[in-house]
């Protein structure tokens, strides 16, 4: 069989390729698996001011995540500060509960804004027992970043048209 290379311009081609490929004939990229945990300690206040379940169990799963990302196994800390309609999250019977205690169980702190309770006339009863309640959600927003943690804002996703 014939070519129009002919056996030189074959051999050009293929030492051309070897010398963009390398020997194993793939580009030889460096792999990345993300930022690296270089600090002792690491914190992250997570607000949720929205009482709608899927913006809830979307601000629960980011807690989770992070909870569970093993390059800040026993570096993190994580509070979740509730304010405005967010406060839905720790209202009593909201089914969920069982998720809140075990993530206090992992050292999350589960903040209320007193300030959403007086201007919403909730009543302290009608929250879980083992939230606390801070003078202000913006204060502690504040107070966090001052002192080094990350602020998340999670939100809800967007509604479905049949929502709309």
């Amino acid at each position: 069989m014939k070519t129009k290379y002919g056996i030189t311009g074959l051999l050009a081609l293929a030492s051309i390729g070897i010398g963009l490929f390398g020997a194993g004939g793939a580009a030889a990229t460096p792999q990345f698996h993300g930022a690296v945990a270089d600090k002792a300690h690491y914190g992250a206040i997570f607000q949720i001011d929205s009482g709608n379940e899927k913006g809830i169990k979307k601000t629960l799963n980011n807690i989770e995540n992070l909870l569970g990302d093993p390059r800040l196994k026993g570096k993190i800390s994580v509070e979740l500060i509730a304010n405005s309609k967010g406060f839905n999250t720790y209202v009593i019977g909201n089914g969920f509960e069982k998720r809140l205690r075990h993530l206090q169980e992992e050292g999350v702190i589960l903040a209320q804004c007193s300030n959403t309770l007086h201007e919403l006339h909730v009543d302290r009863k009608d929250l879980y027992p083992f939230v606390t309640i801070v003078p202000s959600g913006m204060g502690e927003i504040t107070i966090r970043e001052r002192q080094g943690w990350a602020y998340i804002h999670p939100s809800a996703p967007p509604p479905t048209t049949t929502q709309l």
